[in-house]
């Protein structure tokens, strides 16, 4: 049974035909094959948003397709699950401003006749109790959104964003300790879970440890499993203690998405409030150029246009 995340475990292709209309939807589309290049009807696809906590499910049709529509821009989590295969996924970052490549999963046959990582469930079940789950979550009922997420998180312990969310409402409800040993055992199955790092971050922040929150998003921007949005968390927090490389971390978070303006458009406010209004004038700019649909092109257009004034 292959793990829900493999490393390099998807094969990204260049989506040479798809449209801007579609890429303005945050739609993905892609295929799925058995290893001996079979497509495969019935795979669950489960696609998961670490951000903003939301999950979306699709399934293939007869043609090993699948499409998901109204995704949001950012770092999503895809896997392809199917029973008598190992389940397969991998990560990409969508874009509204721009088409979103295709993914290929390829499938292994395992003999087994169970479902695999998701245990059996399917699409349909995976989103009916994660719209229970989550209105219990909205509702702020943590007791009850925490019974609803584990009975799915029994039921398939690969979910690993179900757990996020049931360290979330330890969190909510200040129970800080069983909340960083939830994120822990995120990180257990899924050791480059970036929202664990930061759902363990933020645990420390609201017991008033800030050394501790430093100490834990240093290690995970400086180890194997750094990614942009522990790089921005780092720089936040930095910037917070008004720390020297506050900025230098945020370089680093817009190096590692060339495609991501926020980021940018926060060294752009940073040389604003130096003075600096020639690198100031750069860095709004480029937000807006490499991601002019988020929320951040809008701010930088606005700072920009107090520059002018």
């Amino acid at each position: 049974m292959g793990r829900l995340f493999p490393i390099l475990s998807v094969a990204l292709l260049v989506a040479l035909c798809a449209s801007v209309a579609d890429a303005q939807n945050g739609r993905v589309s892609g295929v799925v094959k058995s290893d001996d290049g079979q497509p495969l009807k019935g795979v669950t696809i489960v696609a998961d948003n670490e951000d903003s906590g939301l999950t979306y499910t699709s399934t293939t049709d007869d043609k090993g397709r699948f499409t998901l529509l109204g995704l949001r821009a950012g770092l999503w989590k895809f896997a392809a699950a199917a029973p008598g295969f190992s389940t397969e996924g991998g990560s990409l970052t969508v874009r509204t401003g721009a088409p979103n490549p295709p993914l290929t999963f390829v499938l292994k046959r395992t003999g087994e006749t169970q479902f695999g990582a998701l245990g059996g469930l399917t699409n349909r079940d995976i989103q009916a109790g994660l719209d229970t789950a989550d209105r219990l979550m909205a509702q702020q009922k943590w007791d009850q959104a925490i019974e609803a997420y584990q009975s799915l998180a029994d039921k398939s312990p690969a979910l690993s964003f179900v757990k996020l969310q049931i360290a979330a409402a330890h969190r909510q409800k200040k129970e800080y300790d069983a909340a960083l040993t939830a994120y822990n055992a995120v990180l257990v199955s899924d050791p480059g879970n970036a929202q664990a790092y930061l759902g363990i971050a933020e645990t420390y922040q609201a017991k008033g440890d800030t050394s501790k929150a430093e100490e834990g998003l240093t290690a995970a921007a400086t180890g194997p499993h750094a990614s942009r949005e522990i790089f921005f968390a780092l720089a936040e927090l930095k910037e917070a203690q008004h720390a020297a490389d506050a900025a230098a971390w945020y370089r680093k978070a817009a190096d590692a998405d060339p495609s991501w303006g926020k980021p940018r458009y926060k060294l752009g406010l940073a040389a604003m409030e130096q003075g600096n209004s020639a690198d100031a004038t750069r860095l709004l700019t480029e937000a807006i150029a490499v991601d002019p649909a988020s929320p951040e092109a809008a701010l930088a257009k606005s700072s920009l246009e107090s520059l002018k004034k």
